[in-house]
This record gives C-alpha cells, sequence and structure tokens, in this order.
C-alpha cells in the first residue's frame, strides 16, 4: 500500500471533492447539512477558505482521498490565534493513515501561521448507530486533542438527535505571540 501524498488543494480539484463532501452529507450524521452541496457553492467555500487558511488535499496512487482544511475559530478577533479544523476522507480510506497524515501536515502549517489552538466540532452520539459513531471523536482523542465541550440533543437528523462535542488541542506556548500570518503569506515567505 503506498502512502497518501498530501498537497495544496488546486483549482479544478472540487470535482474530486465532492463526492466526499456529498457522501457524508447524505449517509451520515458527521456532516449536521441537510442537502447536498453543488459544485459552485463548494468552490466558493473552498475560495473563501484559502484566501487565508490552508486546505490540503490527499491523493493515495494519484487518486483523490480526502482533505482537510483550517478556518476560524468563532470569528471574532480575540479569537485571531484559534483555528477550527475540518476533515473528511473517502469511506474505503479511513483506517489508513490518511486522516493523521492531514492533520499533521496542518498542524505544521498553523503553527508556522502562528495559530495556538486547534479545535473540532464533532458530531457524538448518544449510541452509536448506521449513521454516526464515536469514531471522529476517537481519532481527535488520538491526534492529541482532549474534550472541552458536549453539547446535548442539538443535532436533528433522519429523524434522531445526535450531540456535538467540541475538541481542542494546544499547539502553541502562548508566549511573545505575534500577529498570525495568512497561508498565501507564508507560502510567499517559503
Amino acid at each position: 500500500m503506498s502512502s497518501p501524498v498530501i498537497r495544496d488543494y488546486r483549482r479544478g480539484d472540487e470535482a474530486a471533492l465532492l463526492p466526499i463532501h456529498n457522501y457524508y452529507v447524505r449517509e451520515t450524521a458527521v456532516n449536521f447539512d441537510w442537502e447536498e452541496m453543488g459544485e459552485r457553492a463548494f468552490a466558493k467555500r473552498i475560495e473563501q477558505t484559502i484566501s487565508f487558511y490552508p486546505f490540503l488535499v490527499a491523493e493515495r496512487d494519484d487518486a483523490v482521498v480526502g482533505y482537510a482544511y483550517a478556518g476560524p475559530f468563532v470569528g471574532r478577533a480575540a479569537y485571531g490565534w484559534a483555528s477550527e479544523l475540518t476533515i473528511y476522507l473517502a469511506p474505503d480510506e479511513r483506517g489508513r493513515g490518511t486522516g493523521r497524515a492531514l492533520y499533521q501536515a496542518l498542524e505544521v502549517i498553523l503553527a508556522a501561521m502562528g495559530i495556538q489552538n486547534l479545535y473540532a466540532c464533532i458530531g457524538y452520539p448518544e449510541t452509536e448507530d448506521e449513521r454516526l459513531t464515536f469514531a471522529s471523536a476517537a481519532f481527535h482523542e488520538h491526534m492529541g486533542f482532549s474534550l472541552v465541550g458536549h453539547h446535548h440533543r442539538c443535532g436533528y437528523k433522519f429523524g434522531r438527535w445526535y450531540d456535538m462535542v467540541w475538541m481542542e488541542k494546544i499547539i502553541g506556548d502562548h508566549e511573545n505571540v505575534a500577529p498570525v500570518i495568512s497561508y498565501p503569506e507564508l507560502s510567499n515567505q517559503q
């Protein structure tokens, strides 16, 4: 089995990424959206992300198998040193080290940008079912995140209530904190 290749998003990737995203909308409670996203809306979301944050794509044997990106946490100035992460893998790609590779690459980039705290908002079942398991929370725990919040029965999808948890990972020392550098600016410096 080859290792995944992690790279920056390139225009045109959305055609391969969107089916991965829409699988989670259509088949799971991992994503709390009820309706699949179209290519234009998805491309717009990516463009908004890459204006400041990294958006990484995973390939295995020249096929796109997943993606992860960072975004603002809450969106107010005081939270500028914190970032929320999102990750999606093709269903048959789970358990192959691709998620770990994506998150490790994101963490290196975000630390270089000056980000101090990482957050993940995760759908969480009261009891595992065919739509949602504890796997995402377990993955994040394995990656060094810890539980910092639990919201009960706050998401309703497929005729069921689901919980949501927040997990956090501290990656900075919070000493002598400088302004955060955008990913495009950081890329131009390298």
